[in-house]
């Protein structure tokens, strides 16, 4: 019990016991649930008692765990006001986080017409899969795709974009035609990282559970995507906005004129906090004009 506790293993029971969820916590943390796991285990084998009942529905304190929950979560948002505290409140740079696909494909474009509207603030762009951890990153704002519950953050709905099956004009000439959705099962199907956008698609459409649905390689990325997708790989779902520019140029072909909402939207998500800077508000009010444009 003297030995000195590992500060993850501490960050990661807080986040849990708040979220309710290892989870949330591992999306919070941007790591994955078992390194979420693996740091809850640490503590324990250190502490030698159990702080969370673990069942079907998430996991709940034990006695030892309610006892040890307040005074930590206390702690982390004493730092993190300490840390926030540092912030020059005349700093006009505005940091952004996004994936590398939205970056390139929507938000770049963009911004010159945000930069003309305020010439004075300073835009930094990171492009990056991670999810934000707002507690140890200096980032304004984050756009992220998700389903908008964020817990202890603010999110701005900005737009649901929806997804085209999309090829390249040489594949489909060489192979069947594509009439309904369904004869996109006789292309290879280039898959999205969780391998669920085909089968919700298809089914969106009326097509029966297919296991082809499932099958073919997977990109983390829609700009990944739309490479494979115009090299002849098979036929990729994606976003409307980031398929437009190989579309325009011919590099791609939309497959089936059925487009549908991506279960998902984009959200630009802050801290409540950092809503105070004029930047950050003066950001969220431009983006949802462009989204909405």
């Amino acid at each position: 019990m003297g030995a000195v506790l590992p500060l993850l293993a501490l960050r990661a029971f807080t986040e849990i016991a708040r979220l309710g969820s290892l989870k949330a916590a591992a999306e919070r943390l941007g790591v994955t649930p078992g390194a979420i796991s693996q740091q809850l285990r640490l503590l324990e084998d250190r502490l030698g008692v159990t702080l969370f009942v673990r069942s079907r529905q998430g996991v709940y304190l034990t006695a030892a765990g309610a006892r040890l929950y307040p005074g930590l979560l206390r702690g982390f948002e004493q730092i993190e006001k300490a840390i926030s505290g540092l912030a020059d409140p005349h700093d006009n740079t505005l940091t952004l986080s996004t994936v590398p696909s939205f970056a390139s494909t929507w938000l770049v474009p963009r911004l010159g017409r945000f930069n003309a509207r305020h010439p004075d603030i300073e835009v930094r762009v990171e492009a990056s899969a991670k999810l934000v951890d707002f507690q140890r990153e200096r980032i304004d704002i984050a756009l992220r795709h998700g389903l908008g519950d964020y817990p202890g953050l603010e999110s701005t709905l900005l737009m649901a974009p929806v997804l085209l099956p999309v090829a390249s004009p040489a594949l489909l000439a060489a192979g069947p035609p594509i009439h309904t959705p369904q004869d996109c099962l006789h292309y290879p199907l280039l898959q999205d990282a969780d391998r669920a956008d085909w089968g919700l698609w298809l089914q969106a459409h009326g097509v029966e559970a297919d296991s082809r649905a499932q099958r073919g390689p997977s990109f983390d990325e829609d700009f990944l995507l739309l490479r494979a997708a115009a090299t002849g790989q098979g036929i990729a779902l994606v976003q409307d906005h980031h398929a437009q520019e190989d579309l325009d140029a011919g590099k791609l072909v939309i497959a089936l004129d059925k487009p549908w909402p991506a279960q998902f939207a984009y959200y630009a998500v802050t801290r409540p906090q950092s809503l105070k800077r004029p930047q950050v508000r003066a950001f969220i009010e431009w983006i949802r004009e462009e989204a909405i444009a």
